[in-house]
């Protein structure tokens, strides 16, 4: 494992590599904004057969984003800047939740760099579709919190769009526990480590961004191979189907007991949609 600091213009990226040099390259994207997450479980099971790269996103504590810029397209100039430094040709591209939102529109734009696509409870769509996902979100976690633990979440979410770190930390490890509840022990989480990266900033700047970027089209025949998985118990709903929609070539698992962070929930399931995509 190595890391590296990449410059894109004004802003930095802190990026992890295991490197496997005769291998195909694998770039996976954390869930966010905001919110860094190496991802090591899914590395684990991934890097002895490919190289793979992680990288924070724009903005979070390693990341630093001087420009203030998080249009789509300083997102997808960060994937640009990785796969120069790293001097790849070609890679598989997998995300996961925002990560796999920003995935979609990288293959929209850069369609032949990739080798495939790997969305894992990927965020449902750009534009009205992120409105309606987030209606999705906010039902999902009213539904899994009491009436003051849902006012506090009201509370934090308010102080963290006026630009409060702490109040957005409070926010997520309550999201984090709705998320794993049912399926993981209490106070455990996959992010636990990386609350403390955590910035407002890029969470208040993308969301518009995002509203604003146009409906994704999606790729009606790739020549590369497309997944997409959701948990059982996803916190996407009906917006799921604007993304097995936008690619009718794809492969589309849904993984029995879980929710939205499958390699922690069913990891053999997830493992094993995995290795299909990969082998």
């Amino acid at each position: 494992m190595q890391t590296n600091i990449i410059d894109n213009k004004a802003d930095r990226l802190f990026t992890v590599i295991y490197p496997n040099f005769d291998k195909e390259t694998i770039i996976l994207l954390h869930d966010g904004p905001g919110f860094p997450n190496d991802l090591t479980e899914v590395v684990n099971s991934l890097k002895d057969s490919f190289q793979v790269i992680t990288f924070h996103q724009r903005g979070a504590e390693k990341s630093p984003c001087a420009s203030k810029d998080y249009s789509m397209e300083a997102y997808l100039s960060d994937l640009e800047a990785i796969r120069e430094f790293y001097q790849i040709n070609k890679f598989h591209l997998c995300g996961h939740s925002w990560g796999g939102l920003c995935a979609q529109i990288y293959a929209e734009k850069y369609v032949d760099n990739l080798l495939s696509l790997f969305l894992c409870s990927p965020g449902s769509g750009t534009n009205t579709q992120w409105k309606q996902t987030e209606k999705e979100l906010m039902q999902l976690n009213k539904s899994k919190t009491t009436g003051w633990q849902w006012t506090k979440m009201g509370m934090n979410s308010f102080l963290g769009m006026l630009g409060s770190d702490k109040a957005y930390k409070r926010l997520l490890k309550q999201v984090m526990k709705n998320y794993n509840d049912g399926f993981i022990p209490t106070g455990t989480s996959d992010n636990s480590e990386y609350f403390n990266l955590l910035k407002a900033v890029p969470i208040n700047k993308t969301r518009p961004e995002i509203i604003k970027y146009p409906l994704l089209k999606g790729l009606s025949n790739p020549d590369f191979k497309i997944t997409i998985l959701y948990g059982e118990q996803d916190i996407y709903k009906t917006s799921k189907n604007f993304v097995i929609d936008r690619y009718p070539t794809a492969k589309v698992f849904i993984v029995l007991n879980s929710r939205h962070v499958p390699w922690l929930h069913n990891p053999k399931s997830y493992k094993d949609i995995m290795d299909n995509h990969y082998q």
